[in-house]
């Protein structure tokens, strides 16, 4: 709950996260609003100096609020469901933008679009057969001529005659039933005999029957597939309004990285967390810039931190607990972010942290590889998603039952690494040996994260539970 108070609970006394009202606003940096921060603010012309010392010292009230806010902070964690609703209040969808058909896949539409034309354009054939008259059939019929998609007839039909038609060609005014070739008998080029009575409407796809001139194709918030590029394409659309693509910068912290391919020296390691973040964000729709692993100094966070701000997302990894080498919310305070929360009641990814500076989103994942994935699909995921207007932000949680046992976290919701199983009547989860949250070569087996909720004792075999597809 210490996230949720300091991002405006129920004992906030102002906008959320901004402790407006009393000296709380002053301070920076601690997600109670405990630590003074940037000293005093600059006086407004014709302010009295008394009167701006009064407003930088706090009151008796504001102190018991804070320290109320500090106790729970340490008691009570926020949940996944709450920390993703304060991500989701904070993000303002982004313009959009003209794009061409074609380069539209994966892009959410900003507008809905509607068709230029019936679907289909004209009565059509769905079978390679014969246009007839139904009230002629059965009966033995002269074939009058041969109709090709793309080449109509140039007469209608008359009484007591057939023409041939192919799939998708139109189907020519005075014909109400299209009768299959294999429902005939072809006697030589120019007569079929139809045994059987067709039907009116009869193989015959009515003009509009799909969609109609004016209506929508696709609605607003959807992110475009093949098949709604497919749809739209035969509705005659060549341009959309949609969303532009967030731009997301990602930072790695620590001394120790170093790139693949690099010689590691003793105490050392390859860097992989800003790979999987990058490729995590392109896939949910982010034009993506990697910035350069910065050592623990708070010189190489500020210049990193202070070039992230400048995106859309700043996304970091590493840095965010309370360790003397963790600098990045400390810095992110003295450059202007307001942090909404930090620590949530997940395993892995406890000290997680959100806030925003302006319009930019900035989120500080943990450092150790499998935290910064699973808190980047519970919360960085919906926030891309929802910054390009998608109708429903995830994450979406599927249910399975498990393969195996499950021991519970008595404070935390788990999301466990799992391989699915598919078959006929259920899928199934098996979870994974070794869950340490360092332990990303064993991720690489994963297909799923199984939510295993907070509680005591163990989930049986045969519980179903929620989970993620990864």
């Amino acid at each position: 709950m210490g996230g949720r108070i300091a991002a405006g609970g129920d004992e906030s006394h102002g906008k959320p996260g901004s402790h407006e009202g009393c000296a709380g606003r002053h301070l920076t940096g601690d997600p109670f609003g405990l630590v003074v921060g940037q000293g005093p603010r600059r006086r407004e012309p014709g302010l009295p100096a008394r009167q701006e010392l009064q407003d930088q010292v706090p009151t008796a009230d504001c102190l018991r609020v804070h320290a109320r806010r500090l106790w729970r902070g340490l008691s009570e964690l926020l949940s996944i469901e709450e920390a993703r609703g304060l991500v989701l209040a904070r993000v303002r969808p982004l313009p959009t933008e003209r794009v061409r058909l074609e380069d539209a896949a994966g892009r959410v539409l900003g507008e809905a679009a509607p068709s230029l034309v019936d679907l289909p354009p004209f009565p059509s054939s769905a079978m390679d057969g014969f246009a007839v008259r139904s009230a002629d059939t059965p009966g033995r019929l002269p074939v009058v001529a041969r109709i090709a998609a793309g080449r109509p007839a140039d007469r209608p039909l008359a009484e007591g005659e057939a023409m041939g038609i192919a799939t998708g060609a139109v189907v020519p005014d005075g014909a109400d039933a299209v009768v299959p070739i294999e429902a005939t008998v072809v006697h030589g080029d120019n007569v079929v005999e139809i045994p059987d009575g067709a039907s009116p409407g009869a193989h015959i796809r009515p003009r509009g029957g799909d969609l109609r001139a004016g209506e929508v194709v696709v609605q607003a918030g959807t992110r475009l597939g093949p098949v709604q590029l497919g749809a739209l394409a035969a509705a005659g659309v060549a341009e959309l309004a949609c969303a532009k693509r967030p731009r997301a910068a990602v930072l790695t912290t620590g001394t120790e990285l170093r790139r693949p391919g690099e010689e590691l020296e003793p105490g050392q390691i390859y860097e992989a967390n800003g790979l999987v973040l990058a490729a995590q964000l392109a896939s949910a729709g982010a034009e993506v810039e990697r910035l350069s692993p910065v050592e623990d100094t708070e010189e190489a966070h500020r210049e990193a931190i202070g070039r992230g701000l400048e995106f859309d997302l700043l996304v970091t990894s590493g840095g965010v607990s309370v360790g003397p080498h963790d600098l990045v919310r400390r810095v992110e305070a003295e450059l202007g972010v307001d942090e909404v929360f930090w620590r949530v009641a997940v395993k892995p990814g406890k000290p997680t942290s959100f806030g925003v500076r302006g319009n930019t989103l900035v989120f500080g994942l943990p450092g150790n590889p499998v935290s910064s994935l699973v808190t980047f699909e519970l919360f960085v995921r919906p926030a891309v998603e929802a910054l390009q207007g998608l109708a429903a932000p995830g994450p979406h949680f599927r249910v399975a039952t498990l393969a195996v046992p499950a021991s519970r976290n008595p404070h935390r919701d788990e999301l466990a690494r799992a391989r699915l199983r598919l078959d006929r009547e259920d899928a199934r989860l098996e979870l994974l040996e070794g869950q340490e949250s360092h332990m990303i070569a064993r991720a690489a087996e994963a297909d799923a994260l199984a939510l295993i909720p907070a509680g005591e004792g163990t989930l049986e075999p045969g519980e179903q539970v929620r989970y993620l597809l990864l």
